[in-house]
């Protein structure tokens, strides 16, 4: 079976590097859809020439409705009003939804997940398989050093990155606080400046760096007496958190309708599901 995918944010970094992964993967997979703002210069262009492939027949559009009956499942990564407006459309008609788009207030991700609650739709802060296993390595490493050390958080990346911090970041965090049972609300410190006095036992400290085209680095530090544990990932292209999404995109047609993430398309893939 051929997977029909559509992508959102066509024009993007993330969304060329979609296409490119899924013009590799054509045995698999096609894309039949590719969505960009209205208004853009480049609705209208063959999303291969775009890339220098050569033309692919699938042009960019500004109508995801209008193109909806053409694709088995939509990969989002945009922006929150964005993804809502396009998750609105994906659930009137029953398509499943990958969504990495990060920076949703609390509103936004309760009416997100009300709104695909009768499809199947798989978010995730991070597709990348590598990030995935780091969430297992700072979950073990939060579990086995308790409250003893001070856990900072570092993530870096490209200038135009508009949310801070990360998704990815704030999803390791809230991995930290889980594991010792808090809520990452209760114990995140997001800025420092000044006369601060000494650090406040329990909390978690982030740093954030928007600097070039850093793709995408991030480290969780487990700082004690006398020694240090750091756990970091950093990713030198899209191409990994692309990969993944595609993956997730394919694993997702045909599931039941429920909310899922990278690491449920990971585990069963591992028992061959």
């Amino acid at each position: 079976m051929t997977v029909r995918i559509g992508i959102t944010g066509a024009a993007g970094r993330m969304g060329r590097t979609l296409a490119e992964t899924i013009f590799r993967r054509e045995a698999h997979c096609q894309l039949t859809a590719a969505i960009e703002r209205p208004g853009s210069s480049l609705i209208g262009a063959d999303v291969g020439e775009l890339l220098g492939v050569g033309a692919s027949g699938t042009k960019v559009g500004a109508d995801l409705a209008a193109v909806i009956d053409g694709i088995d499942v939509l990969i989002d990564f945009t922006v929150p009003e964005a993804t809502l407006t396009h998750a609105e459309i994906c659930a009137t008609h029953g398509v499943p939804m990958v969504v990495g788009t990060t920076g949703f207030t609390d509103a936004q991700a309760a009416q997100l997940a009300a709104m695909t609650r009768e499809i199947p739709m798989c978010q995730s802060a991070n597709f990348s398989p590598g990030v995935n296993l780091t969430f297992r390595l700072v979950e073990a490493a939060a579990r086995a050093l308790g409250e003893t050390v001070d856990i900072e958080i570092v993530e870096a990346h490209h200038r135009h990155k508009i949310d801070a911090p990360s998704g990815t970041a704030l999803a390791l965090g809230d991995t930290v606080a889980a594991t010792q049972g808090k809520r990452l609300s209760e114990v995140a410190v997001y800025s420092r400046e000044g006369r601060t006095g000494a650090r406040e036992p329990g909390t978690i400290g982030f740093s954030v760096i928007r600097a070039g085209d850093i793709v995408g680095d991030h480290t969780v530090i487990f700082a004690g007496d006398g020694e240090r544990l750091e756990i970091t990932h950093k990713a030198s292209s899209r191409s990994a958190f692309a990969s993944g999404a595609v993956t997730a995109a394919c694993w997702l047609v045909g599931r039941s309708a429920g909310q899922f993430s990278m690491q449920d398309v990971l585990a069963s893939e591992e028992r061959g599901a």
